[in-house]
């Protein structure tokens, strides 16, 4: 008890001497162990629990959905940035170059052999020469890399005439400081070899800016002369590329970026072009983009001042379009289906695809139709894409607002936060099963006469169902399976011969789907040879947004896809 009083003792002391010291050193927590309930607070007749506040239920899941995001802005990339992406500057050339020029510093391997034996590394000294034992200085300064032999053979059969052999050979590039300036990231002065070639020099300053620099004006100068232009669209469009010999204090300049349109749509090279003068032909801009086999109209966009213009050309007429600084370019295939396919599947004995005009419909198809004996025209089932990728949509869409429910649910006591938790997670289990279904895309027909003013589309599937005499039976029964059709039958005999419902079934809510596609709910729902029986499970859950939630995608997925998700 002492030890207690000291401690509340030096507690107050220091909340009043230094509140914030009181705060860190004092936490609650340790304030309620040390105090007994007794001397906390005043003995309430009927102490009622403190409900903890309110909060938002939130369980991190990798299956949530994200929502669609609006469209965004193609970004086009600048045609030649590519290049700059480390791989020239981690690679040094010292290979064979023919017109590459021996420089001071240079070294020389120069072999003799026969009444003469030499072997060694010669270095280009200030005057240009290198220094053979017994056959004195030889002037290389200046010679091309291919005529070096011949130059030191020469020297030195002037001394031994013809009964020596000589090899000379370029061993080591003299190294250079090399200074790159103008429109690029990181403008400098980089050391490397004087056979180097610019493209190296230009990726160690980090290539050219691409919102800033020209790709095809570069310059190499030497003091205030220039020494050669580079044009990078001739090395990535036809591989060409000069191999410039570099000197101490030679200067890389990279102008400023010239008129560039963008070009997107159908066509190989999707990127932003640089060009000189005011405009490029449309020759020559397609030249550059290179459109797929497919294109045949081109839109352009230009922007002049506050206003916008667009023009629509056909791909035949490039040689009257001129295209500005600023313009952006489209590359569209505007073509127009001149007939479709149609696939035929199920039992029948005629071909499998048609090739149809278009704008045909399926009474022009069924004359085609070569039934055999199996064959239920009746029942006749068409599947498509489009109606497949829509299904998809509502589901995708039924289960983001399904998810929206479940995290965002408020718990007002921590045993209701719990089950909120667990009720959390087995819908994220339920989302991550769901969102894998692939709908069927089934277009239903109705009757045989209303169908055949059906307009079909390019991949159409056209299905000729089998005559069945079973019905099959899925879902929550205790024995799902095919039970033979029994005229005159209802739902519940069916059921039963599947065993009854199990404890999970959802008495109310069973789907008939027909061969045809129709579907109907309920017990009183006649019942025909091939039909299929859906016994949904029933969902416990303590909120109604809930239960109604996965039972609609049930609905859907059973529906579009003939799938029942029975454990998730």
């Amino acid at each position: 008890m002492k030890t207690l009083i000291i401690m509340i003792f030096l507690f107050l002391f220091f909340s009043l001497v230094c509140p914030v010291y009181a705060q860190q050193s004092f936490p609650a927590q340790i304030i309620q162990q040390i105090i007994p309930s007794q001397m906390q607070q005043p003995a309430q007749p009927q102490p009622q629990p403190i409900q903890p506040q309110a909060q938002p239920l939130q369980v991190p899941s990798p299956a949530v959905i994200q929502p669609a995001q609006p469209p965004q802005p193609v970004q086009i990339t600048v045609f030649g940035e590519q290049l700059f992406l480390g791989r020239f500057a981690t690679e040094q050339f010292t290979g064979f170059n023919p017109d590459y020029q021996i420089a001071i510093g240079d070294i020389i391997a120069v072999r003799i052999w026969g009444a003469f034996n030499y072997e060694g590394s010669l270095t280009v000294d200030p005057q240009g020469n290198i220094f053979i034992p017994q056959v004195g200085p030889v002037k290389v300064l200046g010679v091309r890399n291919a005529e070096l032999n011949n130059v030191v053979e020469q020297a030195v059969r002037k001394v031994f005439k013809n009964i020596v052999g000589v090899y000379a050979s370029l061993e080591t590039a003299v190294p250079v400081k090399v200074f790159v300036t103008g429109f690029v990231k990181n403008p400098g002065l980089y050391g490397g070899l004087s056979s180097n070639s610019v493209l190296y020099y230009l990726d160690r300053a980090g290539g050219v800016d691409s919102q800033r620099g020209s790709f095809i004006d570069i310059t190499v100068l030497r003091g205030n002369q220039v020494r050669a232009k580079v044009n990078l669209y001739d090395f990535l469009l036809k591989g060409k590329l000069d191999l410039i010999q570099m000197v101490d204090g030679d200067t890389i300049f990279v102008a400023p970026k010239k008129s560039s349109f963008s070009v997107s749509g159908e066509v190989f090279n999707p990127f932003q072009f640089e060009f000189e003068g005011d405009f490029i032909t449309g020759e020559e801009a397609m030249k550059l983009a290179k459109p797929k086999p497919g294109a045949t109209h081109i839109t352009i966009t230009r922007k002049q001042g506050l206003e916008k213009y667009t023009e629509y050309y056909s791909i035949n007429e490039l040689d009257k379009i001129k295209i500005y600084n600023g313009d952006e370019v489209i590359v569209l295939s505007d073509r127009y289906p001149g007939t479709i396919i149609v696939r035929i599947e199920g039992a029948h004995s005629g071909p499998h695809a048609l090739i149809l005009p278009y704008g045909a419909k399926l009474g022009d198809v069924l004359p085609k139709i070569v039934p055999n004996v199996r064959s239920n025209l009746e029942a006749i089932q068409l599947f498509r894409k489009s109606v497949a990728q829509r299904q998809k949509e509502m589901i995708l869409a039924s289960l983001q607002q399904l998810q929206s429910y479940a995290l965002t649910g408020r718990a007002e006591t921590q045993e209701e936060a719990t089950l909120r938790t667990k009720e959390a997670e087995l819908i994220m289990r339920f989302v991550e099963v769901a969102k894998n279904v692939e709908p069927k895309g089934q277009v239903v027909l109705g009757s045989l006469e209303e169908a055949k003013e059906m307009l079909l589309e390019d991949g159409d599937i056209i299905v000729i169902p089998e005559y069945k005499s079973f019905v099959t039976v899925h879902g929550e029964v205790r024995f799902p399976n095919a039970i033979i059709y029994t005229l005159g039958k209802d739902i519940d005999y069916y059921i039963k011969q599947a065993g009854g419902f199990t404890q999970r079934a959802n008495k109310n809510v069973v789907i008939v789907i027909h061969q045809n596609g129709k579907f109907e709910e309920g017990k009183k729902a006649k019942i025909q040879p091939g039909d299929e029986i859906f016994v949904l499970p029933k969902i416990e859950a303590k909120r109604i947004e809930i239960v109604r939630g996965i039972t609609q995608i049930l609905y859907q997925i059973a529906i579009s896809a003939r799938v029942l998700l029975m454990r998730w």
